[in-house]
């Protein structure tokens, strides 16, 4: 039995980019549930576009249909980005991928 170092090494890519895809997804919808009830609006409606749109196309709509500023919002959107990251690295730990060796 012989070690397979390339199978090795492409197990721990897709492991490390599905974990990575994970963090990335559950930090915009927590991103967009902060903003939400920062807004006090209702996070589900907002959260739900997430699957249909881009975050500035999200943010251009909120700009049109709310009294702020794109300017303000984008401001509101990298507030809560942050805080959004940093509760999820507090919850399930830091996304970096793991070095071998």
């Amino acid at each position: 039995m012989v070690f397979d170092l390339r199978r090795a090494l492409l197990s721990k890519e897709e492991k490390d980019s599905a974990r990575l895809m994970d963090f990335e997804f559950r930090q915009r919808a927590r991103s967009f549930r902060l903003i939400a009830e920062a807004l006090g609006m209702d996070s589900a409606v907002l959260v739900r576009e997430i699957a249909l749109h881009d975050d500035r196309a999200i943010l251009d709509g909120l700009a049109n249909d709310l009294p702020k500023s794109r300017e303000e919002l984008g401001e509101l959107y990298a507030k809560c980005r942050a805080q959004a990251y940093r509760q999820l690295v507090a919850e399930i730990g830091d996304p970096t991928p793991h070095r071998l060796g």
